[in-house]
């Protein structure tokens, strides 16, 4: 065969190669603490930048909003629907990019999850590997398990801080920290938050204390209780005596629940 310039120049545009097609998928969970749209516009910025030195560029988005990075794939909406997508053989990308690890596994997760990107033959392309994740690395299975650990170990120091500060606030503060109010208190106002921008939206603390109506009820169930009676005969004398009755009936589980005085311990059915 004789090459000519029409020939050369014919096999060159035939292996010019094709943009890389991804996905992005990220996720994030308060929408009260983080603006959606600012968590998602910097993961992307993060895909992108990992993606398009290489060719490569974003053609769809799954994006998780209000769900907890513990939530295993399948029970993310998006990430669900990535998953149903990756099966498809005309999904219409190559490969998924995401922009953190820690927002999108868990624990194990990546161990669980990465198997079916293996086996659809999507790539998944992570900025901490520097590119695509190879099944066959040894480092990058590290890398992703100790990512997956970090997230886990940040989630589980996140509650515990929180729940800390809870208590902390509820037993040396006063606050009430949310909920119904326990059966014989209510609420009143305890000041502005102490929040500057809480409280420059007009939000405000509150306290618990005794309420007039149905005090006296909580305090005769404690009397008759010392008094040697049991749940279920003080739930009986209660029931047609009381018209301020609990928002529920007034049972003996509801005695048993009633909140302890200072001093006292809760009836029990045993009792």
């Amino acid at each position: 065969m004789e090459w000519t310039m029409s020939n050369v120049g014919a096999t060159q545009r035939s292996v010019t190669p094709q943009p890389l097609r991804f996905a992005f998928y990220g996720r994030v969970s308060t929408e009260d603490q983080q603006d959606p749209e600012a968590s998602r516009a910097w993961q992307l910025s993060r895909s992108r930048a990992l993606i398009e030195p290489a060719g490569g560029q974003v053609v769809v988005e799954f994006f998780d909003v209000g769900l907890s990075r513990s939530l295993p794939w399948k029970r993310r909406p998006e990430a669900a629907r990535l998953l149903a997508a990756l099966r498809d053989p005309g999904r219409g990308f190559d490969g998924v990019v995401i922009g953190e690890p820690q927002r999108v596994f868990y624990g194990n997760q990546f161990g669980l999850t990465f198997p079916l990107f293996e086996h659809y033959g999507g790539a998944l392309w992570v900025p901490e590997v520097g590119g695509a994740v190879d099944p066959g690395s040894d480092a990058h299975d590290l890398v992703m398990a100790l990512y997956g650990g970090m997230s886990k170990g940040e989630r589980n120091r996140i509650k515990v801080r929180v729940r800390s500060a809870m208590a902390a606030q509820a037993a040396t503060e006063g606050r009430f920290l949310g909920g119904r109010p326990p059966y014989g208190y209510r609420l009143v106002d305890a000041g502005p938050h102490p929040n500057p921008g809480k409280a420059a939206d007009g939000r405000r603390l509150h306290r618990l204390e005794p309420d007039p109506l149905t005090a006296p009820v909580v305090r005769r169930i404690y009397a008759e209780y010392l008094a040697g009676q049991g749940i279920f005969a003080i739930a009986e004398g209660l029931t047609p005596a009381t018209a301020s009755s609990p928002p529920r009936p007034t049972t003996g589980d509801a005695t048993r629940t009633a909140p302890p005085r200072h001093g006292a311990r809760a009836p029990s059915a045993s009792s």
